[in-house]
């Protein structure tokens, strides 16, 4: 077992009192960057978004509260406010949330979230107060090379300015009224300032979750597969420091310790023996108090990034160097399985450094430099007493024993990156780049996890280790560009962009097929790393794009094709996958578009029209439900007057089919968000599903296809949450 060491926490009180002393008096706060003029990072090393030959969204902080603050979570407020970005569901894990129909690579100022290891909680990671802007790059990226395939967020963290001390003071409740524990609560708090020479930040965000419940006033149902955020407490706490050196040079620091953890007692409960769920008795399932496990779901992370900066060396470049470590530990609930219970832990370390040079020659622009990473991985499976959880109906999980859950692994990660950009004219710029990446996977042997468990539980004693491998992946990635500006106020883009991914070890290696011959489990069959090694996946995308301001008319759009010559396949007996010489494409239409009617009035909306298909006996099918993208769209209505702020939304999401009859359907749900200066403060009200909708979660409908090979759907009816009313109250001084 690891222990998070918890750095971000043990320099906290000295930060603090750094931030309170006395500064000189300034503005306290940068000035919001005119759109046209706006540099963003997701270009690498940051870059003018008039220019970029890619879309690109920026999020600034008040639209994001303005959706977390009715009690979405971040993956929701992200699908709500990027066309390209699935809705979210309301659980902790974001898995088959696609950007453009691919896996999304995810970022805190420019630290990778993403883990080989697939378990999808990227966004199960910050507390939106800490958050400045979130800046989305839709489409393949060769600069950011692994797990860009589909697009890139990148989370740009608040910073303090050289002013004064500043604090914000933050509260907020949630709740849809059915219940006593029908309630959401948040408070957080920061304090930032400094000086000339040094600025700091740090902030706490605490919020408490209770129950979840539908439109008809039933509780939801807890996800006994990935996890949910009912009964949930988290913590997150994070801290900067800013340092000007002098002759042009700067470093920043900063840290964070994120920690999410199921704090309730009510469960699903499956009936005697399981009934509900393997013996075709769902009327037996049902929410009920009194669940008490050695094991609970929980997220915990801790991270440190450095960050280096110096200008004018080396004959005129800027130089860029980067230093990141993270650490996670994920664990699961119970998984009430009729031949054992179980809940796995997964532990993540990941360290590394990223260096840059860049400058301009003229009307050129170069950007250039290298990529390090290591990331290991190591996980255990708890057992617990079968015969206790049965009787209980899951509710009660009593541990007996540890065993191994995936092979442990290690994956090295070296890249050289160049970009070119060449300004042809002040309509014009041309840009092209290179990435050549390196990795390395080492996987250790491993007991099939099956065996394991079997040995545990007495049945024999020694067994063959499916065995490891070594595997060297090397991959030139390409970009090419061209933008231009055909009049004031618009611009046009088309763009060709190649990304990589490796798919999840955890999930391919470490499976075989056992005899059992006396006490001894023999190996039959297992997976041959000479013969069918993992393959990566590389990702090829064109599109074309404009964007324009036109009087009151602002809007941004674009037009697709991204297509790899291999696929990732989830087998839904074993939960393990496969990587098939499979053709697939995703190709569509997504965009945004905002009216001003008058000074106080304004209408919007955006959409993802997209298809996804693989390639099988000769013609194109629609991908399964399993990992493919539905298309969306959404409306809002916008009225100001004076301080008040009014938002009326729909979102629509369009029903999925695939070629194999199955289905994940459509469901329209409505908000209304209001705010206004209230004293000091701003004070934000809002009504989430304002007509009460009843439907079943994007995740539900997933889950039920992906695990129902042998339990009733029943167990993944996960309703989304009915209406529910919001109230928030922030205050800085």
């Amino acid at each position: 077992m690891h222990a998070l060491r918890l750095t971000p926490l043990a320099s906290a009180t000295g930060l603090m009192l750094m931030l309170c002393t006395p500064a000189h008096a300034q503005s306290s706060a940068p000035e919001p960057q005119v759109m046209g003029v706006q540099t963003v990072s997701v270009s690498r090393l940051g870059q003018t978004r008039a220019e970029l030959a890619a879309t690109v969204q920026v999020i600034d902080s008040e639209a994001l509260n303005a959706q977390i603050q009715t009690g979405l979570n971040l993956k929701e407020a992200l699908g709500h406010l990027v066309p390209g970005i699935d809705l979210g569901n309301q659980g902790r894990s974001g898995f088959g949330q696609n950007l453009r129909g691919r896996p999304m690579l995810v970022m805190v100022d420019g630290v990778s979230l993403n883990s080989s290891r697939g378990t999808a909680r990227q966004l199960d990671a910050i507390d939106p107060f800490h958050i400045e802007r979130i800046e989305v790059l839709s489409g393949a990226s060769a600069l950011y090379g692994g797990g860009a395939t589909g697009g890139m967020v990148n989370i740009i963290t608040k910073k303090a300015a050289d002013a004064p001390s500043r604090f914000t003071s933050e509260v907020g409740m949630v709740s849809g009224l059915n219940a006593s524990d029908d309630r959401q609560l948040h408070v957080a708090q920061s304090v930032s300032g400094g000086n000339e020479t040094v600025q700091g930040r740090l902030g706490i965000a605490v919020q408490d979750n209770g129950r979840f419940f539908d439109p008809k006033g039933q509780a939801v149902r807890s996800d006994i597969t990935q996890t949910d955020l009912q009964d949930t407490r988290s913590m997150d706490v994070m801290g900067n420091l800013q340092f000007n050196l002098g002759a042009g040079q700067s470093l920043d620091l900063s840290a964070q310790y994120y920690r999410n953890k199921f704090e309730g007692s009510s469960y699903l409960y499956a009936g005697p023996n399981f009934a509900g769920i393997y013996g075709q008795q769902p009327g037996l399932l049902e929410q009920r108090e009194g669940f008490s496990s050695d094991v609970v779901p929980m997220t915990e992370r801790a991270m440190f990034n450095a960050n280096y900066h110096a200008s004018d060396v080396l004959g005129g470049h800027d130089f860029y160097l980067q230093g990141f470590w993270r650490q996670e530990e994920l664990d699961f609930a119970p998984f009430p399985d009729p031949r054992y219970v179980s809940a796995s832990h997964q532990n993540t370390d990941v360290w590394g450094f990223k260096a840059a040079l860049a400058k301009n020659i003229g009307d050129l622009s170069v950007r250039y430099g290298l990529d390090w990473d290591r990331e290991n991985f190591d996980s255990s499976m708890t057992l617990f007493d079968r015969a206790q959880s049965m009787a209980s109906g899951g509710l009660i999980n009593r541990k007996i024993g540890t065993t191994g859950r995936y092979p442990d692994y290690r994956v090295d990660s070296k890249a050289l990156f160049g970009q070119l950009d060449w300004k042809l004219s002040p309509r014009t710029t041309l840009s092209a780049g290179l990435r050549h990446q390196r990795m390395g996977l080492d996987v250790n042997d491993f007991v099939a996890a099956t065996q394991q468990v079997y040995m545990a539980l007495g049945m024999g004693q020694t067994a063959d280790a499916v065995p490891g491998s070594s595997a060297d992946y090397n991959v030139t990635l390409f970009n090419l560009g061209a933008h231009f500006k055909p009049m004031e106020g618009h611009s046009t883009w088309l763009n060709y962009a190649e990304g990589f991914e490796l798919p999840d070890p955890g999930k391919y290696f470490g499976d075989g097929r056992y005899n059992l011959v006396g006490t001894h489990w023999q190996l039959v069959q297992g997976i041959d790393p000479s013969s069918a090694p993992l393959k990566g996946i590389k990702t090829r995308q064109v599109e074309w794009g404009w964007k324009g301001q036109q009087g009151p008319l602002n809007f941004q759009t674009a037009l697709f094709y991204a297509w790899s010559d291999n696929s990732i396949e989830l087998n839904r007996t074993t939960l393990l996958i496969d990587v098939l010489e499979k053709k697939r494409r995703n190709f569509g239409w997504e965009g945004s578009v905002n009216y001003a009617l008058s000074r106080q009035w304004g209408i919007g909306g955006s959409w993802l029209l997209i298809q996804s298909q693989e390639r099988k006996d000769g013609d194109w099918k629609r991908q399964g439900i399993d990992m493919a993208s539905p298309s969306k769209l959404t409306l809002h209505t916008d009225y100001q007057q004076g301080s008040w702020q009014a938002r009326v939304q729909a979102t629509h999401q369009r029903t999925l089919r695939d070629d194999n009859q199955q289905a994940i359907k459509g469901f329209t749900t409505v908000d209304l968000l209001a705010s206004t200066q209230l004293g000091k403060g701003r004070l934000s009200v809002g009504i989430q599903n304002l007509l009460d909708r009843k439907y079943l979660t994007t995740w539900s409908q997933r889950a039920a296809y992906i695990y129902g090979a042998s339990a009733t759907p029943e167990t993944f009816a996960y309703y989304g949450r009915g209406r529910t009313f919001s109230v928030n109250y922030t205050v800085n001084y």
